[in-house]
């Protein structure tokens, strides 16, 4: 299992990943799940990613590797993509291209093909962009009304995203929310787990403002995990309890 979720806010991007992977209880592993696709000042894009690994793992090793187009001999990569958008479309033909190889042995195995990703970054001259491809390829775009997207285990960090994010957040704050979602996660879910991997890109940059892993006992991150757990006590403590009389009160 994993978690990751994309933040698009006014100023930049937030991108968030655990890198825990679970094929059973004594079979627990680290590996990246954020990866990085730039070229400092002129493009840079984040794919984050969920599901099978050997599948994950495949459709990237075939982006980096590129993919040919028939009709212009081109070989079609993220890094020579003229847009997001056909960036997206790269990372969907790469998928269906890793179905068509690798399906027919994993139905044969009973295996289900489970795989999606969160792209997000820009191209020089074009706005900042947010998308999540699907298993099948396809893909949606975050928008200015709900300025972020998740793949994985999303359910228990879903409510802080839901209630404080908004288009407007500035961008350290949409940071500080991301990682108090995943920590919401971590705590539901032992599926998901430290190391965890944050890029943060600001908007027109081109370039990573912060690239950062934040290992077991981090200072920051055990902090703003108490102190969330603390707010959360407090704010279930200062509500009123309910005023509705129990079945015994009422018959007296």
């Amino acid at each position: 299992m994993t978690y990751c979720c994309g933040i698009l806010v006014r100023d930049g991007l937030v991108m968030i990943a655990d890198t825990r992977t679970n094929a059973g209880l004594d079979n627990v592993s680290t590996f990246r799940k954020l990866h990085i696709f730039s070229k400092p000042g002129e493009r840079i894009m984040a794919v984050a990613s969920a599901g099978n690994l050997a599948i994950s793992q495949s459709v990237l090793s075939t982006l980096t590797e590129g993919i040919e187009d028939p009709n212009t001999g081109e070989v079609e990569t993220l890094m020579n993509a003229p847009t997001m958008f056909q960036a997206a479309q790269r990372i969907g033909r790469a998928i269906r291209m890793v179905h068509a190889t690798e399906g027919p042995a994993l139905r044969s195995e009973d295996v289900s093909f489970d795989v999606s990703f969160l792209f997000g970054g820009q191209i020089k001259g074009s706005r900042m962009r947010l998308f999540m491809v699907y298993t099948a390829g396809n893909f949606i775009e975050c928008t200015t009304d709900t300025p972020y997207l998740q793949i994985g285990e999303h359910k228990y960090g879903k409510p802080v995203l839901d209630r404080a994010m908004h288009y407007d957040v500035e961008l350290y704050e949409a940071l500080k929310t991301g990682l108090i979602s995943m920590d919401s996660t971590m705590r539901s879910n032992l599926g998901v787990g430290l190391p965890i991997d944050v890029l943060v890109v600001r908007a027109d940059a081109c370039e990573a403002d912060l690239n950062h892993r934040i290992e077991a006992g981090e200072p920051y991150f055990h902090d703003l995990r108490s102190r969330w757990s603390a707010a959360l006590r407090a704010a279930h403590q200062n509500i009123p309890r309910p005023p509705y009389k129990s079945e015994t009160e009422t018959k007296n």
